[in-house]
């Protein structure tokens, strides 16, 4: 059973869904520079085919689509703040009026049907200039100019949020140090020690929101923030179940320091044995142990397995690696479907960390088919694959409550089609609002409500029950 205090509700981020990127004052983010997303080369500047440059209109049209959200029964509403409408170089002292208000709006807007704002203060949205001019978060001064801006907005909207995450899936900067870090430096020539110092910054800064936001207000809850994608060795072999074992402790280092304030032992082995040597300065440990996160929140997708021998390596997917789980489904994307892991991984998380989890994105990316219900005299779509994959994946989560696991809530990914951030397509839609845009640009932008909308609907207002129906 879900408590009676669950937060139910849907998960966006700004640069995928506002659009508007040259109004209101906001400067460039590192967004308007991918148009083919995670993997394909970023451009001097924003090019036509980019459509994260107008997403699906979210910045004209947020009213309508919180209407929704509201008819939906959403507890809670997790976006970003796109750090460029606040200060559009990243570097500025003051910062930009009408960037705020746009927030102040949106929020209001969501407190006006009784939703509460999750927000994530950085996600895949460092301001450009930043990147450009400052080498992204290998440079200790992003952590002051972060302070300036997490400051601003604490300040700001201290009375309309309270929940707040530092990073989008920090621990991403791995796999993308350009999308996660703003590290202009090609991955293959980043060397471990530049990347693993800008963590070691990115680490300080959440930990310096975290002191930050208590200060301000004490009632905030603020949280962090990583890509849970558990690692199950591809046999019983004890070598492939320490491949699996380390593969976890890389991802699992992110949350070590921010949950429980050190750098574990297996990362100074790792550290010592390839030669990498941070600046980690006497204040900067003591701030981490003393501003640990007040819950851990989490965006599950897949699970990956891992072997030995390194050659195995074939999982497909955008921000992980592993070896295919030969027992397991695949989107059309490759992204192997695994129920099960979102329980296994919050007993995981809960085991190692003993903080409150927040499930904060999940969903499945698919290719889905508008067509019109003469039953119900409207346009919809059959999306039953999207229920199916939703339900196991919240029946999985309330195994985790009955283990005991103190789990706050559940925001599925992209509760209105938005623009993929790994693929920059229309196409990899997770709504459960499709919105008429299409990988080409043509659309109208209506909204319409698919079939999985009404079936979202009665599993909120039942506060579970339906997904036994």
């Amino acid at each position: 059973m879900f408590p009676e205090n669950f937060l139910w509700g849907g998960a966006v981020a700004a640069n995928q869904l506002e659009g508007a990127y040259d109004e209101g004052g906001k400067g460039l983010s590192i967004q308007d520079v991918l148009p083919q997303g995670l993997k394909g080369p970023r451009t001097a500047g924003p090019t036509p085919d980019n459509l994260k440059l107008k997403g699906i209109d979210f910045y004209h049209r947020y009213k309508e689509d919180i209407r929704l959200f509201a008819e939906l029964g959403f507890k809670v509403f997790r976006t970003s703040i796109a750090w460029s409408r606040i200060f559009p170089r990243g570097d500025e002292k003051e910062p930009n009026e009408a960037g705020l208000v746009f927030y102040d709006d949106l929020f209001d807007e969501c407190h006006k049907y009784g939703i509460e704002p999750l927000v994530t203060i950085s996600h895949y949205e460092t301001p450009l200039y930043l990147a450009d001019h400052y080498g992204g978060w290998t440079n200790r001064k992003l952590i002051g100019f972060y302070e300036n801006y997490v400051r601003t907005i604490f300040t700001r909207y201290q009375h309309k949020v309270k929940y707040w995450l530092t990073f989008n899936e920090i621990n991403s900067i791995l796999g993308s140090p350009f999308m996660s870090g703003a590290i202009p430096t090609p991955k293959e020539e980043l060397s471990a020690s530049d990347l693993y110092q800008a963590i070691h910054h990115e680490l300080v800064a959440s930990a310096r929101a975290v002191k930050i936001g208590h200060e301000i207000n004490p009632a905030f809850q603020i949280g962090c923030m990583v890509l849970a994608m558990p690692s199950y060795p591809l046999t019983p072999q004890p070598t492939d179940v320490i491949a699996a074992m380390e593969l976890n402790h890389q991802n699992e280092l992110f949350l070590e320091v921010q949950a429980r304030g050190r750098y574990p032992g297996y990362a100074q082995r790792y550290f010592r044995e390839k030669g990498i040597h941070l600046d980690i300065r006497p204040d900067e440990r003591e701030l981490l142990q003393e501003n640990t996160v007040d819950f851990i929140s989490l965006s599950y997708y897949v699970s990956t397995c891992a072997a030995a021998d390194s050659t195995a390596a074939d999982a497909a997917g955008d921000l992980f690696t592993g070896v295919t789980n030969p027992y397991l489904p695949s989107s059309a994307w490759g992204w192997q479907i695994d129920p099960q892991g979102l329980r296994f991984v919050l007993n995981t998380f809960w085991d190692k960390f003993q903080k409150p989890l927040f499930v904060v994105e999940n969903g499945l990316g698919a290719k889905d088919e508008l067509v019109f219900d003469d039953e119900k005299g409207q346009w919809t779509v059959e999306d039953d694959y999207r229920i199916d994959y939703l339900q196991q994946h919240l029946l999985a989560v309330e195994e985790a409550l009955a283990d005991g696991i103190p789990v706050l809530g559940y925001t599925i990914w992209g509760c209105i089609d938005l623009v993929s951030a790994s693929t920059a397509q229309m196409s990899k839609r997770y709504g459960v609002i499709y919105v008429d845009r299409h990988d080409d640009g043509r659309g109208s932008l209506a909204r319409y409500r698919k079939k999985s909308f009404y079936w979202y609907q009665k599993v909120i207002a039942s506060n579970g029950v339906a997904l036994h129906d």
